[in-house]
């Protein structure tokens, strides 16, 4: 394994020089790697991802920040957002969000400021099409909060919060709501929360002058009892959306209607093999470039579940299972020219990469994992 922090400064030279001399199609993109502090990891970690050779070269040094699971990239790449997972911010019963401006030339970080997320372990954040809002799903604290931010990309007041109500069959898990991600529709009409407490996909209308959510009618998609769904990704060029249910190891396919934000079930297929008969939790989803496949990470079983899907139906047809080559595969990513897929194990302390086979979908492991402590969240600066 390669380490990405305490490289010789030479090797940080070599990769900003590379950046500085690009070919005429882009060879590096940058990432950030969100991360776990309670043991080695010092904050956010940061890399240059080379998409010929599908290889990572080492940035900056990680900038601290507690808990920093989950990141999010304003639209103008000025600031990145990162949740910090925890339950006591200056002595209160909640988590944060904090904000780093991005250098553009080197791609550092500098802090800007740091806000309640105004309930406990913050999940997930999102940042809304005009960079104004950002909103957080706080797991613990069973809301989604929206924060306004201005126009330096600093977080500002607490706009709205909305609290869930509910519970689901599993008693060790689902006590109460537990909020685990929010994502907005391709047009940005419509929010979507994966509340994996009660069992339910929330659906709000989003207003992005006031920076509110309404209820939307209808309101909800409700999953099986102790499904559990964790994490949403809408179809790129369709009226699809999936869903992956961490309790059940499960994806469900759905229907989406841009007009009135219903979501309907298609199926749903088991993200494991038919003969696994070990504990398992799933994590994330994501879909192909072109529409074609879906991603979704299994946490015990230690792979991750291929799909391809129907162009007609939207439903799912197993492509393969691929080992991650590390444990506890939380969040992954698709570089931005769709070649290739990246996993943060999380308790390996490993990234993995892997080439996707443009026909089939199928992943191929390539070169060895880079060490990052306690990797949960991959995000690239570069969203096209």
């Amino acid at each position: 394994m390669r380490l990405f922090y305490g490289l010789p400064v030479l090797l940080f030279g070599v990769a900003m020089m590379c950046s500085c001399d690009q070919t005429p199609e882009k060879r590096l993109y940058t990432l950030f790697f969100g991360t776990y502090t309670r043991g080695e990891s010092e904050g956010i970690y940061s890399a240059q991802f080379d998409v010929v050779e599908g290889t990572l070269l080492p940035l900056n040094e990680p900038v601290y920040s507690e808990n920093p699971s989950f990141l999010a990239v304003a639209p103008d790449k000025q600031v990145l957002y990162a949740v910090n997972e925890v339950n006591n911010y200056l002595g209160k019963g909640t988590g944060a969000v904090t904000a780093f401006r991005i250098d553009q030339e080197t791609h550092a970080l500098t802090e800007l400021n740091h806000q309640s997320s105004h309930g406990a372990h913050p999940a997930h954040i999102v940042v809304d099409g005009t960079g104004r809002f950002v909103l957080t799903a706080n797991y613990s604290g069973g809301n989604v909060a929206v924060i306004a931010i201005d126009s330096s990309g600093t977080l500002g007041s607490l706009e709205q919060m909305v609290v869930h109500t509910g519970s689901g069959p599993n008693l060790q898990r689902q006590k109460q709501p537990h909020p685990h991600s929010v994502t907005f529709s391709p047009d940005q009409r419509h929010v979507v929360v994966a509340d994996l407490g009660i069992d339910q996909v929330k659906i709000y209308r989003w207003d992005a002058h006031e920076g509110t959510l309404t209820l939307n009618d209808p309101s909800a998609f409700n999953t099986a009892a102790g499904a559990g769904p964790r994490h949403f990704a809408f179809h790129p060029h369709m009226n699809y959306a999936y869903v992956i249910n961490e309790l059940a190891s499960t994806i469900t396919a759905l229907n989406f209607n841009p007009d009135n934000g219903a979501l309907t079930k298609v199926s749903t297929v088991s993200t494991l093999p038919e003969d696994w008969q070990g504990r398992n939790t799933c994590a994330d989803i994501h879909l192909s470039k072109d529409g074609r496949f879906v991603y979704g990470s299994n946490r015990g079983h230690n792979s991750i579940a291929v799909f391809e899907i129907d162009r007609n139906t939207g439903e799912l047809t197993r492509v393969q299972n691929q080992a991650t080559r590390g444990s506890t595969p939380r969040n992954f990513a698709l570089d931005p020219t769709g070649k290739w897929l990246l996993v943060a194990n999380q308790n390996s302390d490993s990234i993995t990469i892997f080439s996707i086979d443009n026909e089939s979908g199928m992943l191929v492991p390539v070169g060895e994992p880079y060490t990052i402590p306690s990797p949960v969240c991959i995000r690239f600066l570069d969203l096209e």
